[in-house]
């Protein structure tokens, strides 16, 4: 352990507690202490030497002594207060005050030591403080204001012998350069320290900025960026140098620049902290692809702190915080989507309840009310016509309630993914036809036009012929059912492409644009339109959907209210069990029908 250890841990045992936590005050407190004890110690080892060669002191040399005690008090009273501006004042003035008792017996303004006089306020810089600066000035200027009008009221003792003097001057001049150069040293010294440590504290809030996952920024009120830590450079895929002045304003989504504009700007005004969302361009290079993509990001800003900032800025500056919160908004609108189908899955069992309710109840108790009349024949004196006439509406009842029983078995089967398509060559053109023979009758029974549009030269497609009748089937009888009375229904197919393309026409109550988004859905009857005039349940259209789509097909609904609706279907000519199928329903509002699609009626050609 060497000698300037030893001194150094002396040194921090003598600090105030005060002092220790930080690094730039306990140098300046070592650098207080230091030179006055070595100094003073110093001066006390070599006074015995003094009195040796020189005898018996003088009263001045007596001051000296006492004066030399003044610093080991000194940085006693700072190890226990810990008070460094007091500790400073104090040293001027004992500085200030054996200067003055030196000058006064040794010539006034004319001795030696009043050149000391200008070392008072440079001791008085290491303080730091403009206050003691400003105290240790006045001081040396009073003292030589003292010394001069001394001088002038001839209140002085008579001045030391010539030769002398030039000694004494000698000594003043080379003592008050070595103090000066050990202040001057003292000063560099602190310096030196409060760089490194302005350095390491940057080179920590750096390592910080440079490791966060955050983004850091520095704005003007009008949102211009002044800083942005690198994070942004990670978050956004684009140099941080194009982020500054309105560079990040221009990568903020425009429906939401309002907000944030609005976040930095009540920030700065109120000096509460804000907190907004809003979505930022981001651009990731993929290869020698550039995808431009959005990000959500979360911006916390508060204003700067006033002694933090340029005392010159004209206005008040935020500093915000952003993160990327994408996946959280992914998650949210995860969520979101899931209560809506959770919505719409209890939307749809009581549209289920309901519809089963009327589709079952009301074929049963046909059978039942006219089943009991029949066994009670006897009674009610039945005639055979009367029941064959319950005979058979107890079989359209059953056959009725075949249906609804197969439909609802058809749409678990395919919802289940159980539902087997036989394909085979069959000729499109007799199946349907066939199909708009049988629903000819009800069509006619209603007073509705049922035309077939069908090219004699069709040529025979690899299909499901039974899943084709069923298609035909549920878009014919759905259009005959919700087409008003003198109205019109037009079933036409024709090639386009690789595709047999099938359209149903009609001039009935048409479907709204809001309805048109969930046409296909299990159970949906578009609504208040209808308000549950027609009879079914709802599952036409879906399984209309689930068999074009087991065909590798797309189907496509147009429709206006109370003009009428087109269901266009598309399955290609030849289709294999090998075949991926894709479940496609688009639905086009009215706005969005090419110019050739308008729903108007077709003329009737010959089938």
């Amino acid at each position: 352990m060497t000698v300037l250890s030893i001194f150094h841990d002396c040194l921090d045992a003598l600090l105030h507690p005060s002092a220790r936590h930080d690094a730039l005050t306990r140098a300046r407190h070592r650098a207080f202490m230091a030179p006055r004890l070595v100094g003073s110690l110093l001066a006390f080892a070599a006074f015995p030497i003094y009195l040796v060669t020189r005898g018996a002191p003088t009263a001045l040399e007596v001051a000296g002594l006492a004066w030399l005690i003044a610093p080991i008090l000194l940085s006693w009273f700072l190890s226990r207060t810990g008070r460094y501006e007091s500790a400073h004042v104090l040293s001027s003035l004992a500085l200030a005050g054996f200067i003055m008792v030196v000058a006064a017996h040794t010539g006034g303004i004319e001795s030696f030591a009043a050149v000391w006089l200008v070392l008072i306020p440079l001791e008085a810089a290491l303080s730091a403080s403009r206050r003691v600066v400003a105290l240790a000035s006045v001081l040396a200027l009073s003292g030589a204001a003292l010394l001069i009008a001394a001088g002038y009221l001839d209140l002085l003792p008579p001045p030391v012998d010539p030769a002398l003097r030039v000694a004494l001057t000698g000594f003043g001049v080379a003592s008050a350069i070595l103090y000066a150069a050990g202040l001057a040293f003292g000063a560099e010294s602190l310096a030196h320290t409060s760089v490194a440590l302005l350095n390491l504290e940057e080179e920590r809030y750096r390592l910080l900025a440079r490791n966060m996952s955050d983004v850091i920024s520095r704005h003007h009120k009008n949102g211009a960026v002044q800083f942005i830590s690198p994070a942004a450079e990670t978050m956004l895929g684009v140099p941080v140098a194009t982020l500054l002045g309105h560079g990040l304003f221009d990568r903020v989504h425009v429906a939401d620049r309002p907000a944030y504009l609005t976040a930095l700007s009540d920030a700065a005004r109120t000096g509460e902290a804000r907190s907004v969302e809003f979505r930022l361009r981001r651009e990731a290079s993929r290869g020698e692809r550039v995808a431009v993509d959005f990000v959500w990001v979360e911006m916390r800003c508060r204003p700067l702190e006033r002694h933090a900032q340029d005392a010159a800025a004209p206005e008040a500056e935020v500093v915000a915080v952003m993160r990327d919160v994408t996946d959280r908004k992914l998650q949210e609108q995860a969520l979101d989507g899931a209560l809506v189908a959770a919505e719409q899955a209890d939307a749809a069992k009581s549209r289920f309840l309901a519809t089963m309710s009327h589709e079952l109840r009301t074929p049963l108790n046909a059978i039942i009310g006219f089943s009991e009349m029949i066994a009670k024949e006897d009674t009610l004196m039945l005639d055979a016509a009367r029941r064959r006439e319950y005979a058979q509406l107890i079989n359209d009842s059953g056959q009725h309630l075949l249906a609804v029983v197969n439909g609802i078995l058809d749409m678990s089967k395919m919802e289940a993914g159980n539902f087997e398509i036989a394909p085979e060559p069959f000729a499109p053109r007799p199946a349907l036809v066939n199909c708009c023979n049988l629903l000819a009758l009800k069509a006619r029974e209603s007073g509705i036009d049922l035309a077939t549009d069908v090219p004699q030269d069709l040529p025979d497609v690899t299909g499901d012929p039974r899943a084709f009748k069923q298609i035909v089937i549920n878009l014919v009888s759905n259009a005959v059912k919700f087409t008003e009375r003198g109205g019109k229904v037009m079933v036409s197919a024709g090639i386009e492409g690789e595709r047999l393309v099938l359209r149903v026409s009609d001039t009935g109550v048409g479907i709204a644009a809001d309805d048109l988004k969930r046409i296909g859905a299990p159970f949906f009857q578009a609504g208040k339109t209808y308000q549950r005039r027609h009879e079914g349940t709802g599952l036409g259209l879906s399984i209309v959907k689930s068999l074009v789509g087991l065909h590798s097909g797309e189907m496509t609904v147009q429709s206006k209210v109370d003009e009428g609706t087109i269901v266009t279907v598309a399955l290609p000519l030849i289709f294999t069990a090998a075949s991926q199928p894709s479940s496609n329903i688009a639905t086009l509002s009215p706005a969005q029908r090419p110019p050739h699609q308008e729903p108007t009626i077709p003329v009737r050609k010959s089938a």
